[in-house]
């Protein structure tokens, strides 16, 4: 489960982007789409680690904005396998922003992603046990 206060981010740090003004609501922060789709691809990139092939978002559970992405920002998204199933998979997702590109972090965003393992064929498929 995971903790809004917390003060370290939980997980491997699995990417890093620059939030762009191109990425900016009407408000001026960044789009919280954006921050979402970022955090998908994290979570997508640890399932295919993980399920050993290709998977497909199925879910999006427990998404929680807690602070806004400013433009110039670093976001960095964590990742950890949180419960694997016999073809899906949950990862758990945060998202903490670096201010003016420093090492000060705060914690943004977190949720839980879920995933399904596909075969070839499209279909889904078991899970390789870890």
């Amino acid at each position: 489960m995971m903790i809004a206060d917390s003060t370290e981010p939980t997980g491997q740090l699995t990417i890093r982007t620059l939030a762009m003004p191109a990425d900016t609501n009407p408000a001026g922060d960044i789009f919280g789409g954006w921050v979402m789709s970022q955090m998908d691809i994290a979570g997508a990139i640890a399932a295919v680690e993980r399920a050993q092939g290709r998977v497909v978002t199925v879910a999006v559970e427990a998404m929680t904005f807690i602070a806004p992405v400013k433009v110039g920002d670093i976001l960095c998204v964590y990742t950890s396998v949180e419960r694997t199933g016999t073809t899906s998979i949950t990862i758990a997702v945060e998202a903490w922003a670096r201010r003016q590109r420093l090492a000060d972090r705060v914690k943004v965003t977190d949720g839980r992603f879920v995933y399904v393992a596909l075969g070839e064929n499209g279909q889904k498929r078991a899970i390789p046990s870890a």
